[in-house]
C-alpha cells in the first residue's frame, strides 16, 4: 500500500500520520428547526468530531416540482417511498439564510465546518462563505463539470465513490486534478440507506489509494462503529458519518445516523484503531520489557549440595525469568553442581563444575 503525503484542511493535517479526520454530516436531521441544526453542531462537537458537514441545494437545484413518474419515489424498499424528490429535497434542505449561523457555531467549537455543492450557484454561495473544503456527493461524482467547478477554487476535494466504476472515477480524479485540485480525499461509500456490513466492500480502500495516489476514508452508511473502526485497519484517513440528536426524533436521515453517545465512541475507537497500526516490528517493545521477567525461566527446584546431579526433578522451567532460557533444560541433565544451592535459585553456567 503507497503511502501519500497528507495535507491540511483549515490547519487541520489529514493523513497516515494523523489520528483519522471523523466528519459528523448533519444533512436533513435539523427537520428545518435552525435551533435544532445549531444543537446538533453543539452536540457533535461534544462528540470530539472533527469537522460538521451540511448540504448545500434547493429543491430546484435539484430537480423538477413533479409528483409522477420517475419523479416519484415507489421504491418499495425506499426510506422515502411515496413522496416525490422535490418534496424530499424541500423537506431535507438546509435553508441558505442558516449556513452562516451553523458554520459560525461549529467555528465556536472548533469544529471545520463545510458542505457539499450540488451545483454552480450553491459552489459561488459556499465560496462567499470562505469554506475550508468541499464534498462531492455520491449521486454527483460522475457530474464532470461539477467537479471542475469545485477543483477550481484550488480547496481540498472530497469525493464519495458510491456506484462508481474505476473508469467513472478515474474520470472524476482526471477532471478534479485537471481543474486545480492538489488535496483529493477518495471516500469508499455505498449509497444505500442504510448500508449493510456485507455490501460495504472496505478491502477497496487502499486499492483506491494504489490506484489514485491520494487520501483515502470511508463514507459510512453502516449502523454501529464496526466497519469505520475497520477501514481504519485498511488505511482510511478520513470517516464519514450521519449524525443526529435523537433517531426517535424523526428526520429524512434519522433511522441511518449515529446518536451523540455513538459518535463520541465512533471518535475514540477509531483513534484507537491508528493509534494500533503503529509499524512493522518484532521484539519487545519499551513498554514490554518490564514484563520479560515473567517469562519461564530454569530454576533449581531443591536444595542441593555440592557434586548433586541435576534431573528433571531438581530443575525445572517456571516462572520468572531470571534464570537461563528453557531451551537449555536438556544441555543441565546430567551435570553436577559446584556449591550447596538452595531450592529457588535461578540456574546460571557458573553453578556447575
Amino acid at each position: 500500500m503507497g503511502k501519500t503525503r497528507g495535507f491540511e484542511i483549515a490547519g487541520r493535517r489529514i493523513g497516515e500520520d494523523e489520528q483519522p479526520f471523523v466528519i459528523a454530516e448533519m444533512s436533513g436531521n435539523h427537520n428545518q428547526s435552525l435551533e435544532c441544526a445549531l444543537e446538533i453542531v453543539e452536540a457533535a462537537a461534544k462528540t470530539g468530531a472533527h469537522a460538521l458537514k451540511i448540504q448545500t441545494y434547493t429543491p430546484d437545484t435539484m430537480t423538477l416540482d413533479l409528483d409522477e413518474r420517475e419523479f416519484h419515489i415507489s421504491d418499495s424498499k425506499s426510506l422515502w417511498k411515496g413522496t416525490s424528490l422535490y418534496k424530499l429535497y424541500g423537506q431535507a434542505h438546509t435553508p441558505w439564510q442558516w449556513h452562516k449561523p451553523i458554520f459560525d457555531r461549529a467555528k465556536d467549537f472548533g469544529m471545520i465546518a463545510f458542505s457539499t455543492p450540488f451545483d454552480d450557484t450553491a459552489v459561488d454561495f459556499l465560496e462567499s462563505l470562505d469554506v475550508p473544503c468541499y464534498k462531492i456527493a455520491s449521486f454527483e461524482n460522475t457530474d464532470l463539470p461539477l467537479i471542475r467547478r469545485v477543483a477550481s477554487t484550488g480547496k481540498p476535494l472530497i469525493i464519495s465513490t458510491g456506484m462508481a466504476s474505476v473508469a467513472e472515477l478515474d474520470e472524476s480524479v482526471r477532471a478534479a486534478r485537471g481543474a486545480g485540485c492538489k488535496d483529493l480525499v477518495l471516500l469508499k461509500c455505498t449509497s444505500t440507506y442504510p448500508a449493510t456490513p456485507e455490501n460495504t466492500n472496505i478491502r477497496t480502500i487502499p486499492h483506491l489509494r494504489d490506484l489514485f495516489g491520494c487520501e483515502v476514508g470511508l463514507s459510512d452508511h453502516t449502523m454501529g462503529v464496526g466497519v469505520s473502526v475497520a477501514s481504519v485497519a485498511l488505511g482510511a484517513t478520513v470517516i464519514e458519518k450521519h449524525f443526529t440528536l435523537n433517531r426517535a426524533n424523526g428526520g429524512v436521515d434519522s433511522s441511518f445516523s449515529m446518536e451523540p453517545s455513538e459518535m463520541a465512541q465512533l471518535v475514540v475507537e477509531t483513534t484507537r484503531a491508528w493509534q494500533s497500526l503503529g509499524a512493522v516490528r518484532y521484539g519487545p517493545t519499551e513498554a514490554e520489557k518490564g514484563s520479560i521477567q515473567f517469562r519461564r525461566s530454569l530454576y533449581i527446584v531443591r536444595d542441593l549440595k555440592v557434586g548433586d546431579t541435576l534431573t528433571r526433578d531438581t530443575i525445572r522451567a517456571i516462572r520468572p525469568g531470571h534464570g537461563l532460557p528453557t531451551k537449555y533444560l536438556e544441555v543441565f541433565l546430567g551435570k553436577t553442581i559446584n556449591r550447596d544451592i538452595p531450592r529457588g535459585t535461578a540456574l546460571h553456567w557458573d553453578l556447575l563444575n
